[in-house]
């Protein structure tokens, strides 16, 4: 049996649910119904639909170590980066001007890279990256 390549759910730890979800609800626009699952112990959490069949999921740290069993650690900036792709330069400016006024911290500056592309990074609250990158061999759409 092989495993199929689908990703359909990326949950990330945070330390604040409120604060998290103010930043990518508020600050960054994503759409959501909120905080849902209160009713449940240690089931707080918040969904994003990101694209069709992916959805984003914000779930405070203290409930994925409960349950998955493993020791409770601190955020961890290196683990892994999100990336977010646009259609231009432009829009790399404008979604990084974006995260700076919903609080985000700028880590690398929108610049050219070596690829031919044009990317920053930014990191949330919980030390989460993102990167927002133009590549020219990708085209999108908005």
């Amino acid at each position: 049996m092989v495993m199929k390549a689908r990703i359909s759910l990326i949950t990330i730890c945070v330390d604040d649910l409120e604060r998290a979800l103010r930043f990518y609800r508020d600050g960054l626009g994503l759409q959501t119904e909120g905080i849902v699952g209160k009713e449940f112990e240690d089931g707080a959490v918040v969904f994003f639909d990101l694209q069709s069949g992916l959805r984003l999921a914000l779930w405070p740290r203290k409930s994925l170590a409960r349950d998955a069993e493993i020791p409770l650690s601190g955020p961890s900036p290196c683990e892994f980066t999100l990336g977010h792709n646009v259609s231009s330069r432009a829009k790399v400016d404008e979604v990084m001007d974006q995260a700076k006024k919903a609080g985000a911290v700028i880590v690398m500056p929108a610049r050219n890279t070596f690829w031919g592309g044009y990317a920053g990074y930014f990191q949330d609250f919980d030390q989460h990256i993102w990167e927002v990158a133009w590549n020219p061999d990708w085209p999108l759409l908005d």
